[in-house]
């Protein structure tokens, strides 16, 4: 019996879905422990390459069971085409593969229009949101007002309940956002349209880990975003509105007794950012747009350009120790491939004193890197798939990086596709 989180360090889209693409094959059970179709996992196989928001990444492997857990929020309409997608592919989906927590969270049509609403209403001081209605829908979970799937098997009790929460929302639509009503017909005509076939996918998340644990099957926990967005932790408010930390797993899951043996963090070797928020030596201009086109650094779930800077090891070692990582994927080794020399932020100056220890969040915007430079190794690595095979100078480029970060790089990637790793 063994339980690995698959995890992001930094502001996300570090490279987790290929992880969990590539070590799902060691495990039973791959469960998606919170976050919705914000998420963008990318993954190249034989299936070609896919951009998974909702699904959990182990889907491409027909003999393991996925979960979206109780701390997921569900888009239904979207989960359905995501789904048809993959099928159109070749992927085998259905109940006996993909299970959905029936405390998971539905993301009802009417939170995503609130999200852009929001974020349009708060103009330049808006939160880069991904607009899927993640905040909304976790705001609704915490007033105790939104709608879980499992009311989806309880239909006489389900409209009572809808007509409760659409009251509720007309009230916020109207004052503050001047909109028409929400009719609880439209949105009954919506779950039957989007909701009534994924009936069989319904489960007692708790039973089903119970049961996979007694019977000696191992959990591959997948989390979304990174340590930097988490909603207690990160860069509040510029952050998910849920918890990706390891630490989270079990209880997102569906079963808080289960305990996590085993924590991959994921980084890149270099900082990407998508969304607002303080992000210490971004990049602009020329080497701004070389780094975000060689690593093709635009988000899986919204297109949008990501933000790009040198590796930062102030964030990346706190990220490591918010995860309690016992363990590193470094990511998109390739990318760094032609460069002469690589820049990397071993830490801050913020009002001529130099820190090292990750700093409020206000504090942020008044930081500077301080940068080291190590010598590039100006050859294509992407072929390689032994570490000593690797060029002396971007060997000794992941020992700096693990050094720094008191944590061992069991992982170097050095391509997208599921092969292009090395492992140490």
């Amino acid at each position: 019996m063994s339980t690995c989180a698959i995890v992001g360090i930094n502001w996300g889209d570090e490279g987790k879905g290929r992880m969990v693409d590539y070590l799902a094959e060691s495990y039973d059970v791959v469960i998606r422990y919170q976050g919705g179709n914000n998420a963008g996992h990318t993954v190249i196989n034989e299936y070609g390459k896919s951009a998974l928001n909702l699904l959990p990444s182990g889907i491409f492997r027909p003999d393991k069971i996925n979960l979206l857990g109780v701390g997921t929020v569900v888009d239904l309409e979207h989960l359905t085409h995501e789904i048809e997608n993959l099928r159109q592919k070749g992927v085998k989906i259905g109940p006996e593969n993909l299970k959905i927590s029936d405390r998971a969270i539905i993301v009802l049509p009417f939170y995503p229009l609130q999200d852009k609403l929001e974020e349009k209403r708060l103009g330049k001081q808006s939160y880069g949101s991904t607009q899927r209605g993640i905040s909304p829908v976790y705001g609704d979970k915490y007033m105790k007002k939104a709608i879980q799937m499992g009311d989806l098997l309880h239909p006489e009790s389900l409209k009572g309940h809808l007509e409760k929460l659409i009251d509720w929302k007309n009230a916020v639509f109207s004052q503050a956002y001047g909109q028409p009503p929400i009719k609880v017909e439209d949105i009954m005509e919506w779950l039957a349209a989007y909701g009534d076939h994924f009936k069989p996918y319904i489960c007692d998340a708790g039973e089903l880990i119970k049961g996979a644990l007694k019977s000696g099957k191992s959990l591959l926990y997948e989390a979304q975003l990174g340590a930097l967005r988490d909603i207690d932790y990160g860069i509040y408010p510029f952050t998910s509105s849920s918890s990706p930390l390891a630490a989270y797993a079990p209880l997102g899951s569906g079963y808080p007794a289960a305990r996590v043996d085993r924590v991959v963090g994921v980084t890149k070797a270099y900082s990407t950012c998508v969304g607002a928020g303080p992000f210490v030596g971004e990049l602009f201009g020329e080497d701004g747009d070389h780094l975000r086109e060689a690593g093709g650094e635009y988000g899986a779930a919204t297109g949008r350009p990501r933000r790009v800077a040198w590796l930062d090891m102030v964030a990346t070692r706190y990220g490591v120790e918010l995860q309690g990582a016992t363990e590193l994927a470094l990511t998109k080794m390739d990318v760094l491939s032609d460069l002469d020399e690589i820049p990397v932020c071993v830490a801050y100056e913020k009002d001529g004193q130099r820190l090292e220890k990750w700093p409020y969040t206000p504090e942020l915007d008044a930081c500077k890197p301080i940068y080291e430079k190590l010598p590039g190794w100006k050859c294509d690595i992407s072929k390689v798939r032994s570490y000593q095979d690797l060029p002396e100078n971007a060997r000794a480029y992941v020992e700096f990086v693990e050094a720094r970060l008191g944590c061992p790089i069991k992982f170097v990637s050095v391509g997208p596709e599921r092969e292009a790793l090395i492992i140490r």
